[in-house]
């Protein structure tokens, strides 16, 4: 039987900030229009936490199950470590993707019930990140598919639910996290190229291979702060999500000076941390703006 320190660091808590940051920053844009609705922002927090857990338990379930985790480098799996039973992390990810539900359901009420459908497409998006027959996650196409959904989804979704609108400030600030957000899923395939070569699974790591794709995960930083620099031009506090940019460095030195395995756990957490200041920093910019 997996320990509670086993099941929480299955549930992957450094991956959080991916969650929170999108929501931070579509509720400073709510704010910014004079829209700001507390309830449905902690509903959407709710959902995009749930969602991120639940992602990661089916991830779990699923990599353990093909066999990918069996020769890891990065943190233990539930699965794949034998540590729990694959039925028992499933139940986990259904159980938190309950809670996704009940709470999207919740926020559908409050705001509109289209948002039923896209809740419904968030959770299949979650499940066949590397579930079920043809998972998108082993076909590079994860980048894509996060940016969509913890960029414009997220923060455009997060904007609507408060504001009932779908503002054009909202689309451009969901840019940077999106990407931030895919510079963590980027260090992270780059840190198990070899392993996912091994085994099958086709990451943009794997097709990119590793000079490029450490390339473009410090391009990524760099267009993501661009972006913030040019909505900045017409919502100068914004220009706070710049004062995160600093926490780049670390991460974008140990992935350009050629870190492997290990090595890049810490470019890993950085990342997120960077997101994280920066969902922070962007998000309290824009709510200044208002």
């Amino acid at each position: 039987m997996a320990t509670p320190a086993q099941w929480l660091a299955g549930a992957r808590p450094r991956t959080l900030p991916a969650a929170v940051a999108p929501v931070l920053v579509g509720t400073g844009t709510a704010i910014a229009l004079d829209g700001f609705r507390p309830l449905p922002a902690v509903l959407a927090l709710v959902v995009a936490l749930a969602l991120q857990v639940a992602v990661n338990y089916a991830n779990d379930y699923s990599d353990g199950r093909r066999g990918t985790d069996a020769d890891r480098v990065g943190p233990m799996r539930l699965v794949g470590s034998g540590a729990a039973p694959a039925r028992q992390v499933l139940v986990a990810a259904g159980l938190a993707f309950a809670v996704a539900g009940i709470a999207g359901l919740a926020l559908a009420a409050l705001s509109s019930w289209w948002l039923v459908l896209v809740g419904a497409v968030c959770m299949v998006a979650a499940w066949t990140y590397t579930g079920g027959p043809l998972p998108y996650g082993y076909r590079a196409l994860g980048e894509v598919f996060v940016f969509v959904f913890f960029g414009p989804v997220a923060v455009v979704g997060t904007t609507f639910v408060q504001t009932r609108t779908l503002p054009a400030l909202a689309w451009a600030v969901s840019v940077p996290i999106g990407l931030l957000i895919v510079a963590i899923l980027v260090v992270n395939n780059l840190r198990d190229i070899a392993g996912d070569a091994a085994v099958g699974k086709r990451t943009l790591a794997v097709l990119l291979g590793e000079r490029a794709t450490r390339f473009t995960f410090v391009g990524l930083f760099v267009v993501a702060f661009a972006v913030v620099a040019a909505v900045g031009v017409t919502r100068p506090w914004a220009l706070l999500g710049l004062l995160a940019a600093p926490l780049a460095v670390p991460p974008a030195r140990t992935v350009l000076s050629g870190g492997r395995g290990p090595t890049l756990i810490g470019a890993l957490q950085g990342t997120g941390l960077l997101t994280l200041a920066t969902g922070v920093l962007l998000g309290a910019g824009l709510a200044l703006s208002g």
